[in-house]
């Protein structure tokens, strides 16, 4: 009997411990871009004070939501629920606001509808590869425990992530993968931005909703950023962070 008893927790265990595990849901990611941090950066460039009469003008954060639906086959990254008494921009919007990215993880493809200044593009390409460092540091997110991550883009961009192997899917915002897991916190600190998750829901996606985006022109990645290059390379340093949002 008492073998029973033990076999019979054993396997309660195992099946609590496989519970844990996520292999589908929605996770809702707040993103917060530091406008004030980016004014200061373009004053100093320019040597104006007209940027200083500007942030006492607009928020210091510009917050927006996405959703991020998953299974183990694909993913659909989309913008989410709108910010309640949120001030525009004054500038225009905010940059990458509304990117949408679709990862079939079978097939290793990306396909990601983008809308950068007056032109729309249709980026299909295959899943971003880079090479992440794992770090020591651990936090809570979410309710899941992440480690962190560092890994660089455009050679010199430093991202910093946290990610949960309990989430046994790797994806992230926009298009960053390659962890083994879920990135569930992501930061940009040259873009002074943040991705957090804010909760995550388990229940399977729609079927029906988990769609490629189909609108704008079709490039892959190098052609989108050749275009933007020939036509903002006159920006000065502030074309080379419009290239950087363009290419999360």
């Amino acid at each position: 009997m008492k073998k029973i008893c033990f076999a019979a927790a054993l396997l309660i265990g195992t099946l609590n411990s496989v519970a844990q595990y996520t292999a589908q849901g929605t996770i809702e990611f707040e993103r917060k871009v530091n406008i004030h941090r980016q004014l200061d950066d373009m004053a100093s460039e320019d040597g104006g004070e007209w940027f200083a009469r500007m942030k006492a003008q607009i928020p210091k954060f510009v917050v927006s939501y996405f959703d991020y639906s998953f299974t183990l086959n694909n993913a659909l990254y989309k913008p989410g629920r709108e910010v309640e008494n949120q001030p525009k921009m004054m500038f225009g919007s905010s940059p990458a606001s509304d990117n949408t990215v679709f990862t079939n993880f079978k097939t290793s493809k990306v396909t990601a509808s983008k809308q950068v200044f007056e032109q729309k593009f249709l980026v299909e390409d295959t899943m971003r590869k880079m090479e992440w460092k794992i770090m020591d540091e651990v936090r809570t997110i979410a309710n899941y425990k992440c480690r962190k991550a560092v890994g660089k883009i455009c050679d010199t961009v430093y991202v910093v992530a946290f990610y949960s192997e309990d989430i046994m899917v790797s994806g992230g915002p926009e298009m960053f993968s390659g962890l083994p897991g879920m990135i569930l916190e992501l930061a940009i600190p040259r873009l002074y931005s943040t991705w957090i998750a804010t909760k995550v829901d388990i229940a399977q996606p729609k079927t029906e909703e988990m769609k490629a985006p189909e609108k704008g022109k079709k490039v892959n990645q190098k052609e989108m950023y050749d275009t933007l290059m020939a036509s903002i390379s006159k920006w000065g340093n502030w074309a080379q962070r419009s290239i950087w949002w363009s290419i999360l």
